[in-house]
């Protein structure tokens, strides 16, 4: 994985030949954990991302997520800054160096206002969606899907400018399935790597003749909408209780009555949270809605990629 020297002494590292403060722990999962450091170069902060590698699929994975960092240029996904790969015994660690994004994640922010008893309002809510489609956009111009968009992997910078985040779970947009087999595979996929309340209705129960497609994304997108608007995603409730997701996702979206947000944009997320995959709206489609809703924040382009 790369070139660069990693060495770690005195609470510092060095990465590409640049070396790094070591400040303190950011976040920690079940299989990698986020670092903040500081560049003794340039005085930046930035996000150091360890990932677990425990065998070689470990580390085929960590691979594939720089890989993935390396598509793309855009201010709506997290670019990488510098990754190898770092023996710890007889195991591995993958280093990715990420910009350091202030604001915290998008969950952080709707968590916050819940505790302050109030909603996100429909300006803030528009302008954030217009980025987080912006990067979407991106990804699926690329023919890639995210696979696992929602509130915890969006970042907000100080401006509210979405940052999309962990491509670990991206592939390609279409997946041609033509066997039992083949549909097995994809829904065993989709079980350990898409997470249970955003993943869309096709993924749970995989026909054996049938396409799967970036529109798998837009359903999580109208999930993190609905997040926004309500203070939690649709099917988070039904997960914590432990009923089952999978059936409650085969049922047409209830949206929760509601005067705050406008009929526009109510329907936008009921557009985006349809059954069937053939129906919901491409992301193309969505931004045409959106910008339709209000004129595109200043300072971002609004051409389509």
């Amino acid at each position: 994985m790369g070139q660069a020297l990693c060495v770690c002494s005195r609470g510092t590292i060095s990465l590409g030949g640049v070396r790094y403060l070591l400040l303190h722990r950011l976040a920690e999962g079940g299989f990698s954990y986020v670092d903040l450091v500081e560049g003794l170069r340039d005085g930046r902060f930035y996000a150091l991302k360890r990932i677990l590698c425990h065998d070689k699929e470990d580390r085929q994975a960590a691979l594939h997520e720089v890989e993935m960092h390396s598509l793309f240029d855009h201010p709506n996904v997290l670019r990488l800054v510098a990754h190898c790969m770092v023996e710890k015994g007889t195991k591995h660690e993958a280093w990715l160096l990420l910009p350091y994004v202030k604001g915290g994640t998008l969950w952080r922010e709707v968590e916050a206002l819940q505790e302050k008893g109030t909603f996100m309002p429909e300006q803030r809510i528009l302008l954030i969606l217009h980025g987080i489609c912006r990067g979407l956009q991106a990804i699926h111009s690329k023919g890639y899907a995210h696979r696992d968009l929602k509130p915890t992997n969006v970042l907000l910078d100080e401006d509210d400018r979405p940052v999309l985040m962990d491509l670990g779970s991206m592939n390609k947009a279409r997946i041609e399935v033509n066997s039992s087999q083949k549909a097995m595979a994809v829904q065993d996929w989709a079980a350990q790597r898409c997470t249970i309340s955003y993943r869309a209705p096709e993924l749970f129960t995989v026909p054996s003749q049938c396409v799967i497609d970036e529109r798998t994304d837009i359903w999580s997108l109208g999930c993190v909408l609905y997040c926004m608007m309500f203070g939690e995603g649709p099917y988070d409730a039904i997960f914590q209780k432990g009923d089952s997701v999978a059936l409650a996702v085969q049922n047409p979206i209830v949206v929760p009555p509601t005067t705050r947000y406008s009929a526009a944009l109510q329907n936008l997320l009921s557009s985006m949270m349809t059954l069937n995959p053939q129906e919901r709206p491409s992301i193309d489609d969505v931004l045409h809605q959106l910008e339709g809703l209000q004129p595109a924040p200043a300072g971002q382009d609004t051409t389509r990629i």
